[in-house]
């Protein structure tokens, strides 16, 4: 039987960075499936569809082929047989990713692959909806988050490392958008489970944040082994 642990929050609170460390700690594979809904939002962009248009991006769903390779413990986004990983992580993919998430039929088109991957593998998985929708009888799930100035901060200096050019506000402005898109569609809109674990990690350093889901993870793994 394998073990899934479920990591849902808004944009920008670490999940992903936060919950690969922990993954190669405790020797999971990682599952970003935020990567998912980037991959059909860049495509949607490159095909000059409206990503606010359902039939519009819906339309594109058959010609997309989405894989997700692992290369030493690292998730690699396969796109029609690209290796899209860096390509999908500018802020204009991320606003056609928010889009293209609300949509019934693009979240349908990726729900089996989400499970598949959870039933063959032990997962850490993270997104917006995971222990919601996705994998709601993960063995544990967590909620993180953190304040939007927090979240932005490090957005903000993200993109500047990768030598991209853009302001704070602006970075500010598009996570407060994309915070109130996920948390308020009508399909599987961006809410802690009842049973997930909710943690905070504004004015942490990644460290402590990564340290504090390391220890947490394994505490209760170690408490479900004893049942």
């Amino acid at each position: 039987m394998t073990t899934a642990i479920a990591i849902d929050g808004p944009a920008g609170a670490g999940k992903s960075t936060i919950a690969k460390r922990a993954a190669k700690s405790i020797g999971f594979i990682y599952v970003d499936t935020g990567a998912l809904y980037r991959a059909i939002g860049y495509y949607s962009l490159l095909k000059e569809a409206d990503t606010k248009n359902e039939a519009s991006v819906t339309a594109l769903l058959s010609d997309i082929k989405i894989m997700l390779a692992f290369k030493e413990g690292t998730q690699c986004v396969i796109l029609n047989e690209e290796d899209v990983s860096e390509l999908i992580r500018t802020p204009e993919v991320s606003m056609a990713a928010s889009d293209v998430s609300a949509f019934a039929s693009v979240r349908a088109f990726l729900f089996d692959l989400q499970q598949n991957i959870a039933k063959q593998n032990n997962v850490i998985m993270d997104g917006r909806d995971i222990g919601t929708v996705v994998l709601p009888d993960a063995q544990i799930k967590i909620f993180l988050t953190a304040s939007a100035e927090a979240r932005a901060q490090r957005r903000y200096e993200e993109l500047i490392q990768k030598g991209q050019t853009v302001l704070y506000e602006d970075v500010l402005k598009e996570m407060t958008e994309r915070d109130y898109n996920d948390s308020h569609r009508e399909i599987a809109p961006l809410k802690p489970a009842s049973d997930s674990i909710f943690i905070d990690t504004t004015g942490n350093t990644l460290e402590q944040s990564v340290d504090m889901l390391i220890s947490l993870i394994k505490e209760r793994l170690e408490k479900t082994s004893q049942k």
